[in-house]
């Protein structure tokens, strides 16, 4: 499985350029089955590495232009009468895709963002009364611009909770400006792109990950992180259970990418601000650079005042 990893890796790195650890961090959080919010200034890259992600992992894939007056059935489907048959029939939404990409999630407003909690959740969504079970493997990458932009709605904390990472590309380095430069900037990039493996193997690399060994030290090293976050000095929200297992979770995924069955406390630092940084934050209306800079301190705080050794 390491060489569909290796592949997988390669070919994403190849469009999306100097954001190794970004990518490998996203391709954490598809193993984990976790969920994806991409936060960054517009033109960075943010949809572009959601949409070559989806095309490598060989996965059905919608993207929805989140907007002021999108409506919840845009997003996960309505039922329509059909005259002739005399019975409703079910036209469905993007939801019910392998990859689901909410593009500039919060430029919509807090009811359609809702729209998404029962199927981030549960792998399913309710219409009219029945439950209709979603595609597996399921997986919901979203983007959105900072906070402090125009036209922006914050997500309710019971969104950003379903999230299991949220990351930032960034500016690139010199050498990859240059060659998104010099590039031609058509989708040719990545609408050519083949899969390099199918769902069937991804699937089984999710199985692969939940069964990484996790020992008793590494348990408690990631409930002291959870802890640590809940002391009345720590100027931030606490870390929930769901948090601490979301941590526990990229985690092995990340152990698995590094090509080992065990994790180690290293692995749990390497996720832990993707994983913890959007639940810690101070969640003011007032968003701003600053702030960001604050909650990492405050993440980088949290790591450093827990022994990865003697936890407890």
């Amino acid at each position: 499985m390491q060489n569909l990893v290796a592949n997988v890796l390669a070919q994403v790195g190849s469009v999306v350029l100097g954001k190794p650890q970004e990518i490998k961090l996203s391709l954490a959080c598809v193993l984990a089955k976790g969920h994806l919010l991409i936060e960054d200034l517009p033109g960075m890259g943010k949809t572009t590495l959601a949409q070559v992600l989806a095309k490598t992992l060989g996965l059905s894939y919608q993207r929805s232009q989140f907007t002021s007056d999108l409506l919840p059935a845009d997003i996960i489907g309505v039922s329509i009468y059909n005259t002739e048959a005399k019975c409703f029939e079910l036209h469905k939404g993007a939801i019910f895709n392998q990859v689901v990409l909410a593009d500039e999630i919060n430029r919509a407003s807090p009811k359609t963002q809702s729209a998404l909690l029962e199927a981030m959740e549960e792998q399913q969504v309710s219409i009219d009364g029945e439950t209709h079970p979603l595609p597996q493997p399921f997986f919901v990458i979203a983007t959105q611009n900072p906070l402090f932009h125009a036209g922006t709605y914050p997500l309710p904390e019971s969104q950003l909770d379903r999230f299991m990472m949220r990351i930032s590309l960034g500016f690139p380095d010199i050498e990859a400006e240059k060659k998104i430069l010099l590039s031609d900037g058509s989708h040719n990039q990545y609408t050519n792109i083949e899969a390099s493996i199918n769902p069937s193997q991804l699937l089984a690399m999710q199985v692969a990950v939940s069964q990484i060994t996790v020992s008793n030290s590494i348990l408690e090293y990631v409930i002291a992180l959870c802890h640590q976050s809940r002391r009345s000095d720590i100027n931030a929200k606490a870390l929930s259970p769901r948090a601490g297992k979301a941590l526990l979770n990229a985690a092995r995924a990340w152990a698995f990418i590094e090509n080992r069955d065990f994790v180690i406390p290293d692995d749990v630092q390497k996720v832990f601000s993707a994983v913890c940084l959007h639940r810690i934050e101070l969640g003011d209306e007032n968003f701003n650079q600053q702030q960001e800079g604050s909650n990492r301190t405050i993440a980088g705080q949290i790591l450093q005042q827990v022994d990865a050794v003697n936890p407890l």
